[in-house]
């Protein structure tokens, strides 16, 4: 430890030194400037009063200096914003100065007006002259030691600020490569230098100025830069066997800030598949949950420990996190405390499925918002144990939603899925029961605002296609894609995930909302992409291979079932999901018991079909609800 604070202690002492020097020479060169036409120079008189203070001054301004900040940064990290902190210095040191020869008349003879003013002027351009410098020498310095070379040659795509940071990094780190200009779609920038670069033409122009350059490195520097822009740059790259990087995400950026040259990062799938990214200021639609006790159920999966981050970031009085997978929830936890430094939340294991244990767990914390995102969702796994996707998908949705309400608490938030819409596997419907549930105990528990919130895939949570394509990339192959002309719906678990906070604030009568998640995105399409951006050539490379879809999968999935239309809310991205048949709550509670009389049975004879066809049945409108044998 003591060995790695020696050098900034002798960098402190350094320019603490330097600065005290700066100060006398200002100091001296304020009366030398105001009697340079008197005969003789400096009369005797001001003579005596410089040596009998300059100490004093020197001293006390570079106290000043310390004690407003100036010392906590190295001069070679010196720029523009930190003029304002050294002028904010200066003037106070002046006014200190000022005071105490005008008060205190140490001398005899008061100290000449101009002199106090050449003395702020003098020490502020002496400050910032020298911390230039040592700027100016330290990065050139570092640049003449790292020899140019063209293999190092690095293209910014974005000449805004993103772009403009990246660019002072490289220059400071030009290990790292030597920027040799921008590519930026603004004509407003065309031909322009910024950061002595040249903005070399638009991504239009790419493939030429690839060609022309020959850099070894693109960087995207353009953190809100939508899809079909980076796959254009990663397919002109690509061709050219020329790597590149990209600054994070908008919400890469707000999860927690490490240095740029950490940040840049290799271009991933959800980085080019054409849609605009979602962008919501979390603050203010998540105000609601400012200092409340917030509850979340399965928060170790994808989607509730993201939930569980954003959460923390609006600054809830507690957060709850319920889960039972032990590693899942330990995971979640020690991110929170140790990662974030959020010290109020509180790890509760339990099954949602026990109704004493959840109603023993929401009498202690009273939760005033609950978000259920707890569920069986991996369809194949579901398919062959419906009696477990019935319990924990729709009969504990059943327990955590009544005991919430029991416990008082203001919002309770279903996590939902579009395989809830006209379901054809258990797990769907298991989803749809779940839905029912929630707008049935909206009837009885007017107290508590019930909401749904109903999307389609997630890129990357546990079980989704883009882990799977990228496990069989990595083992070379071959990829495999259920249908070429299946479509998804996609958006990222951080996105998804402030619609749902957002969605929890625009109702409460039962109210399904269902996030609009852009246009769908061919299978086939992202498993090709996978592939490029992982290095290789699909079909040359790595192989696709077509199965055929699994029992009750659709081709393009649906965000409104039959019998919905959709009602637009005060937040573009999200819809309400209305049926034009109201729902009756007996017959969600007939549905519920014939689904306990289902399991309780025990006979697995072709369940499946028949978990599907009770909540098919129960919850159409107009329809039966009769176990079928």
């Amino acid at each position: 430890m003591n060995r790695l604070r020696a050098p900034v202690l002798r960098h402190r002492i350094f320019q603490l030194a330097a600065d005290a020097v700066l100060a006398a020479i200002a100091f001296y060169l304020a009366f030398a400037i105001r009697f340079i036409d008197e005969p003789g120079g400096i009369p005797d008189r001001y003579m005596t009063m410089i040596t009998g203070s300059i100490v004093f001054v020197a001293l006390g301004k570079t106290a000043i200096f310390g004690l407003m900040g100036l010392h906590q940064k190295w001069w070679r990290y010196f720029n523009l914003g930190d003029i304002w902190s050294v002028m904010r210095a200066c003037a106070v040191a002046s006014a200190l100065l000022i005071a105490i020869f005008v008060i205190a008349k140490p001398f005899s003879s008061p100290m000449p007006r101009s002199v106090m003013i050449f003395d702020f002027v003098f020490t502020l351009g002496l400050l910032v002259v020298a911390r230039s410098i040592a700027r100016f020498y330290f990065v050139e310095r570092r640049m003449r030691s790292h020899k140019r070379r063209k293999h190092d040659d690095v293209l910014v795509v974005g000449a805004g600020s993103g772009g403009q940071m990246v660019v002072r990094e490289l220059r400071l780190n030009p290990e790292l490569g030597n920027p040799v200009g921008f590519v930026d779609d603004d004509p407003r920038k065309r031909g322009m230098r910024l950061s002595g670069l040249k903005v070399l033409g638009g991504t239009d122009e790419l493939g030429a100025i690839l060609e022309r350059e020959k850099p070894a490195e693109v960087v995207i520097a353009i953190p809100s830069a939508p899809g079909d822009v980076r796959g254009k740059v990663v397919s002109a790259c690509r061709e050219r066997d020329i790597r590149v990087r990209t600054l994070p995400t908008v919400f890469e950026l707000l999860r927690g800030g490490v240095q740029l040259t950490r940040q840049l990062r290799e271009v991933q799938v959800e980085d080019v598949l054409g849609r605009d990214p979602v962008v919501i200021e979390l603050d203010r639609v998540g105000a609601y949950l400012r200092d409340k006790v917030v509850l979340v159920t399965g928060a170790g999966g994808s989607i509730g420990s993201e939930l569980c981050r954003q959460i923390a970031r609006v600054g809830p009085r507690r957060l709850v996190l319920v889960d039972q997978a032990e590693d899942n929830l330990f995971q979640i936890d020690r991110e929170l405390t140790s990662e974030w430094h959020f010290g109020r939340c509180e790890a509760v294991l339990a099954d949602c499925k026990d109704g004493e244990r959840m109603l023993e767990v929401m009498q202690r914390f009273k939760p005033d918002v609950v978000f259920h995102a707890a569920a069986y969702k991996h369809v194949p796994l579901v398919e062959a144990n419906p009696f477990e996707a019935v319990r924990n998908n729709s009969i504990a949705t059943r327990v955590v939603a009544e005991t919430a309400a029991v416990a008082g608490a203001e919002r309770f938030v279903l996590i939902s899925t579009d395989k809830a819409v006209n379901p054809r596997t258990v797990m769907g419907a298991s989803k749809a029961m779940a839905e029912s549930i929630v707008r049935s105990a909206a009837t009885r528990h007017p107290d508590t605002r019930f909401v749904s919130v109903r999307f389609g895939n997630v890129l990357g949570s546990s079980g989704s296609v883009v882990p799977i394509f990228r496990s069989q990339i990595e083992r070379g192959g071959p990829v495999t894609v259920t249908h070429p002309e299946m479509t998804r719906y996609f958006m990222t678990i951080p996105e998804a995930v402030q619609l749902v906070i957002r969605a929890a604030d625009l109702g409460g009568d039962g109210d399904v909302f269902v996030l609009e998640m852009g246009e769908p995105v061919k299978i086939v399409d992202l498993a090709r992409n996978m592939i490029r951006l992982a290095g290789y050539e699909p079909d040359a490379d790595i192989a696709i291979e077509f199965t055929s879809p699994r029992p009750g999968e659709q081709l393009h999935e649906q965000l409104l079932g039959d019998g919905e239309h959709s009602e637009p809310t005060a937040e573009a991205r999200i819809v309400r999901a209305v049926r034009e048949v109201p729902l009756d709550p007996v017959r969600v509670e007939e549905t519920l018991e014939q689904l306990r009389d289902l399991i309780g049975g025990g006979d697995e004879t072709d369940l499946a079909r028949r978990v599907v066809g009770v909540i098919s049945n129960g919850l159409a409108p107009g329809g039966g609800s009769k176990i079928t044998r």
